[in-house]
C-alpha cells in the first residue's frame, strides 16, 4: 500500500509494466491492434493481494463482455501515475489515506471508487482477555513510523486506553494524548519486532503482516481490533469523472459481490477483512 501497503511488499514480486488500451474516459493515442468486440478494462495491482483477486474475477468479467486486463506493479507509485496518465482505468493496492495524500503531493485527479478490504492492525496480549483488563502502569508496544503508530494510537483510543486531543487525525503520535486514565507506558517500536515485544508488555498492536509471520490470526487471536469503517481500507482508485464509466460498474459490481467475499474469506483465511 503505500506507508500502510509496504507489509504487502515482502509479498510481491517484481512485474514487468505492460499496457493494454485503457476503456474509460478519454484514452491516451495508443498504437494497438484493432479492437475486439468486447469491452477492455485495465487495472493496475499489487502481485498480492489484488492479483490474486483480480484474476479470480476474470471469468466473470467475461461473462458481462468486458476484458479484464490485470497490470502488476512491484512499487506504490507508478500505479497511481499510470492511473493519472490513462494508461490504467482503475488501480487496487493502496489504502484512502495513502491516495489522498499521494493526489495531494503529486497534484493528481484521483479519487476513491470502492473500499474492498482491511489488512487489520490489531491489539494482542499474551496475558490479557481484553484491553480493557490492562493494569495501572501497564506497558503497550506500538508502531514506531508515522503512518502506523497513528493507527495504532487511534485503536487504543476506540478501546478507551487513551483519549486523543483529535482522534480524527490520522498521524497522531504520543504527544497528542490528552488523557492516559492508566498512566499507561506507550513504547514505540520497530515494527517488525512488535511481536516479540508481547514477551515484554500487556499489549502490543500489531501490523497484520507481521502478525502472520508470528503466526497470529488478527481475527482469531487479537483481543481487539480495527472496525470494519477503518479509513485504512484498501480501495480501487480511478479518475475523477470516471465514476459512471460502465465497464467501471461492472468492476463495482463484481469485486463487492458475495463471490468475492467467499474468495477473500477463504484465500487469506481472516488475515484480509471484507468492508462490504
Amino acid at each position: 500500500m503505500i506507508k500502510n501497503l509496504k507489509p504487502f511488499a515482502a509479498l510481491c514480486v517484481a512485474a514487468g509494466l505492460a499496457f493494454g488500451l485503457a476503456g474509460c474516459g478519454d484514452k491516451k493515442t495508443e498504437t494497438a491492434p484493432a479492437a475486439k468486440a468486447d469491452k477492455t478494462l485495465v487495472i493496475g495491482v499489487s502481485p498480492v493481494p489484488g492479483g490474486d483477486m483480480m484474476n479470480f474475477l476474470k471469468p466473470k468479467f467475461a461473462e458481462k463482455g468486458v476484458n479484464l486486463k490485470v497490470v502488476e506493479f512491484s512499487d506504490y507509485v507508478q500505479p497511481n501515475m499510470a492511473l493519472s496518465d490513462k494508461s490504467l482505468d482503475a488501480n487496487f493496492f493502496q489504502h484512502k489515506p495513502y491516495l489522498d495524500d499521494f493526489v495531494k503531493q503529486h497534484n493528481l485527479k484521483l479519487v476513491s471508487y470502492v473500499p474492498v478490504f482491511i489488512a487489520p492492525i490489531a491489539i494482542y496480549s499474551k496475558t490479557l482477555k481484553k484491553p480493557s483488563d490492562i493494569a495501572e502502569g501497564a506497558t503497550v508496544s506500538i508502531p514506531n513510523d508515522p503512518t502506523n503508530g497513528g493507527r495504532a494510537l487511534i485503536l487504543l483510543h476506540q478501546q478507551g486506553l487513551i483519549k486523543l486531543d483529535n482522534p480524527k487525525n490520522l498521524f497522531v503520535t504520543p504527544a497528542n494524548i490528552v488523557e492516559n486514565p492508566k498512566k499507561l507506558k506507550i513504547v514505540e517500536v520497530e515494527a517488525a519486532q512488535l511481536p516479540r515485544s508481547l514477551d515484554d508488555v500487556a499489549l502490543a498492536v500489531i501490523n497484520c503482516n507481521f502478525a502472520l509471520g508470528a503466526g497470529l490470526n488478527p481475527v482469531k487471536d487479537s483481543i481487539a481490533i480495527e472496525a470494519k469503517d477503518s479509513p485504512y481500507a484498501n480501495i480501487v482508485a480511478i479518475r475523477a469523472g470516471d465514476e459512471n464509466c460502465p465497464e467501471l460498474k461492472v468492476l463495482k459490481d463484481l469485486i463487492t459481490s458475495p463471490e468475492m467475499r467467499q474468495f477473500i474469506n477463504e484465500k487469506f483465511k481472516g488475515s484480509l477483512v471484507p468492508v462490504f
